[in-house]
């Protein structure tokens, strides 16, 4: 074949092998998209809860992909695993698995774990640096692939990838374009670190973050999502669309339970109000709320119950609530 030895043409056509380490909705389409350029030699995600209904995604992407699956619980029941000596694989890629990792299941492979971490870090270490992304104000994220270490999120980087983040950004929105770009970044950087042409370096020495200084995220709460009128309406506005998804914004307007999901800010107070107070100009279709500074305009809303809806929507059938 054109005088070059068929066992290295097929060597170079095979593709790579690496353990996947994932169980959330971003691991799932993750995993998806990874599968068609690597060869997965196993899926390691949480089990599916006795009660759970519904789909559960990683699961049933790799049930799709007929891969090889093992769940596991916990930090020790993964130990234990890794124990049975179960894969052949260099390396393992963990995206949005939920479960600590002893050095000992690092250790199992050659080439480490590599963890995808959407954020560029030190910027954002921990459980939710996507929502904390839109909470910050920031105007660039990104994402880093990491050599994985016991302490989170610390372990050097392999590569780091930047995306600037656009004014009307929600979680999900930016959640997608992060996955893409991890896919990416996989795509290239791994199969040159599993050949040793590439060395890690200190997220200090290397990121492309703004500040070399650590910054961490947390897991979000159901109480984080009630709007507080005190906080100013450009805090209000980015918490709106970083919660869009979960725990979403919630309040009550006169009595009436609603979620919102899209404002505008003003940057002026109205006089005489306080944060919390109402005014509905009906002949322009506007709902403004007072915040501890500038006001909140609010453009779509979700009663209990009831599809999203456009305020001129919400005023033609509450209007009567409504001062």
């Amino acid at each position: 074949m054109d005088g070059l030895d068929s066992r290295t043409q097929i060597s170079d056509l095979r593709k790579d092998k690496v353990v996947f380490f994932g169980s959330g909705p971003v691991a799932a389409k993750s995993l998806e998209l990874l599968a068609k350029n690597f060869e997965i030699e196993a899926v390691v995600t949480k089990p599916k809860p006795e009660h759970h209904r519904g789909s559960f995604p990683v699961l049933d992407i790799a049930g799709e992909l007929k891969l090889t699956i093992h769940t596991v619980s916990n930090k020790a029941e993964l130990d234990t695993l890794i124990e049975t000596k179960p894969f052949t694989s260099e390396a393992g890629v963990l995206i949005d698995f939920g479960i600590i990792v002893s050095q000992k299941a690092i250790d199992y492979f050659p080439k480490g774990i590599v963890n995808s971490h959407f954020s560029l870090l030190p910027e954002w270490r921990g459980a939710d640096p996507i929502t904390f992304s839109i909470l910050s104000g920031q105007k660039q994220t990104g994402v880093s692939l990491m050599l994985l270490v016991e302490k989170m999120d610390e372990g050097p980087l392999l590569a780091q990838s930047t995306y600037e983040i656009k004014p009307d950004e929600t979680t999900p929105s930016l959640t997608d374009k992060l996955i893409e770009i991890s896919n990416g970044a996989l795509t290239t950087v791994l199969p040159i670190w599993l050949k040793g042409e590439t060395q890690p370096a200190s997220q200090q020495d290397v990121t492309l973050a703004a500040s070399k200084e650590p910054t961490y995220s947390r897991k979000l709460t159901k109480e984080d999502g009630r709007i507080d009128w005190n906080k100013s309406a450009e805090v209000l506005e980015r918490e709106i669309r970083a919660y869009a998804e979960w725990p979403k914004s919630y309040t009550t307007l006169e009595g009436i339970d609603v979620i919102i999901t899209k404002a505008l800010t003003l940057p002026v107070n109205h006089e005489g109000e306080k944060p919390g107070d109402i005014t509905v100009v009906k002949e322009a279709n506007e709902i403004m709320i007072e915040c501890g500074d500038g006001t909140l305009c609010v453009d779509k809303l979700k009663p209990a119950s009831k599809k999203e809806m456009t305020a001129a929507e919400f005023i033609r059938g509450y209007g009567h609530s409504l001062n």
